[in-house]
């Protein structure tokens, strides 16, 4: 943008210092001068940068006239513009994770309803002979009586109490195998136990030996190790026998009874839960709709990362945009204090601009006149640079 002369001009008038101004009112006689000095004023605007960088252009001088919206100077934007690829690349990449997210939840719902369709298809015989399941005499309800997801919730909350009940019958057999008094039963217990497995192992080792037909050595040698342990496990059985009979150790026994009954009910209930969780409520169902929650919770991620990309984006865009100055308002340039190459600090003034739409004269007079105007009063003005001219 070129100087011009009237631009110069117009500021020189703006800062001129008035040597002599006289006012009166308007709707008075020119004789009713009132003589002062003072001075014009215009609003003047500071500009600064809201980002610190190196100024690659500036499109304005001392005196030229700007407009609203006017071009005043460049920054260097490079790092910005490579910030601000690397954010699209960044949204880029988090719509892809967005989209495999929408295909892995599309995956996980068609997966579940398979499951849902074969799990049925499994549970069809089940559900049709439900109808004429036997129920004890003492049942005085029909089999149809309660919902499948009731008998669930019982046998549920019978298998919490039977394995409460194991969990209190093996604590009180380990409490009795561990009373001094019974300590020699339990070293019988332990022998017995280990002839036989012994003995066992032996038998089926000779059923091997014996069933090939090719060496009679390995036969007898076969036979041997099952006499050897056949005579262990009768020793066993006899030490065992009379340390039961002498010892009275009626309480081992009925805890140890206790323990197998306890866990057979426990088995049993556990048998009867799985039973019923068939159908919709197979643990194959349960699964795919843990794998659809999962899915559904990474979609949610994928967006979330996806919204704080373009946040970050539009970071860069607006600080892109900062990269280059405008002129805040219509007037002449004042002052620059900023050359190309020059780095500015972010928020420091480097221009100032007056806008002469609206310039203030102020004027200093004696005392003696006060009493000619009055308070709102509007008045015209001569100055000594334009002595022709007046201003209202």
């Amino acid at each position: 943008m070129k100087k011009n002369n009237t631009s110069i001009l117009v500021v020189l008038f703006v800062m001129l210092t008035l040597g002599a101004c006289s006012a009166f009112p308007t709707a008075q006689a020119a004789e009713n001068v009132i003589e002062g000095s003072g001075h014009v004023s215009a609003q003047q605007i500071k500009i600064a940068s809201e980002l610190g960088g190196k100024v690659v252009e500036v499109l304005v001088s001392e005196g030229n006239e700007i407009q609203t919206g006017d071009i005043l100077f460049r920054l260097d934007d490079t790092i910005y513009q490579a910030q601000y690829r690397q954010a699209q690349a960044g949204v880029a990449v988090a719509q892809a994770a967005v989209e495999t997210a929408q295909a892995q939840l599309d995956a996980a719902n068609l997966q579940s309803e398979l499951a849902l369709q074969g799990a049925r298809l499994q549970d069809l015989q089940a559900r049709n002979a439900a109808w004429l399941a036997p129920l004890p005499d003492e049942f005085t309800l029909p089999v149809w009586y309660y919902q499948k997801a009731e008998r669930i919730q019982a046998i549920e909350n019978e298998v919490e109490v039977v394995y409460s009940a194991l969990v209190q019958e093996q604590a009180d057999l380990a409490q009795e195998l561990q009373d001094a008094s019974n300590s020699d039963l339990v070293a019988a217990e332990t022998a017995l136990a280990a002839a036989q497995a012994a003995y066992q192992i032996a038998l089926q080792t000779h059923a091997q030996a014996a069933a090939s037909n090719e060496n009679e050595i390995v036969e007898q040698i076969a036979q041997d190790q099952l006499d050897t342990t056949l005579a262990d496990l009768e020793r066993a059985q006899l030490d065992y026998d009379r340390i039961l009979s002498a010892t009275a150790s009626a309480d081992i026994l009925d805890a140890r009874g206790r323990v197998a009954v306890a866990q057979s009910r426990f088995d049993n209930a556990l048998d009867a839960l799985t039973q019923l969780l068939s159908g919709e409520q197979s643990l194959l169902v349960d699964a795919s709709r843990a794998a659809v929650d999962l899915a559904e919770a990474g979609l949610a991620q994928a967006e979330a990362n996806r919204t704080a990309a373009e946040a970050a984006l539009q970071v860069l865009d607006v600080q892109l945009a900062k990269t280059v100055v405008y002129a805040p308002t219509s007037g002449v340039v004042l002052t620059r204090s900023l050359e190309i190459g020059e780095t500015i600090a972010p928020g420091g003034p480097v221009m100032e601009v007056a806008d002469l739409a609206q310039v203030e004269l102020t004027v200093y007079i004696s005392e003696d006149p006060y009493g000619q105007g009055k308070l709102g009063q509007d008045v015209g003005s001569l100055v000594d640079t334009f002595p022709s001219e007046g201003f209202i």
